[in-house]
């Protein structure tokens, strides 16, 4: 992940799903508006000794959920794990077609010009949401 001032961390929380086991957290990931159609899956991350036990993948369902929830249309990430978004369903995409971010984010960012993410998108469309609240129902993940 990159790193982000603290001052960002607080402007931001509210953006934030957090996983966790038995008090501790485990996993986390952000869901950023850009429009009134379009958000940005960021700052996914599972604990290293939890990997390859689906906190990810519950995660991004989570934000999706939140997302259709919000009648968006499109979700992006930009990732150094594409096969992870591509299990997912999420498309190869360039990252040019999402202005909002390069602007926002990417200019200010100290890898902007050696960048190695990829850009994926998934089109909310099709995306059933699970039958709950999401806003009221905290996420819970087996282990």
């Amino acid at each position: 992940m990159l790193p982000r001032p603290l001052s960002d961390i607080y402007e931001n929380v509210w953006e934030f799903t957090v996983a966790e086991e038995k008090g501790s957290v485990v996993g986390c990931g952000a869901l950023r508006l850009y429009s009134s159609e379009l958000a940005e899956i960021r700052s996914l991350g599972v604990d290293a000794s939890l990997k390859s036990l689906g906190i990810g993948k519950q995660m991004v369902e989570e934000l999706l959920d939140e997302a259709k929830v919000l009648c968006l249309k499109t979700v992006f990430a930009l990732t150094i794990a594409p096969t992870f978004f591509e299990k997912l369903g999420f498309h190869l995409t360039p990252r040019e077609k999402f202005p909002e971010k390069v602007w926002q984010d990417c200019l200010r960012c100290a890898l902007y010009t050696c960048c190695n993410e990829t850009a994926w998108t998934f089109d909310l469309a099709g995306w059933t949401p699970k039958a709950r609240a999401f806003l009221n129902d905290p996420v819970e993940v087996p282990i």
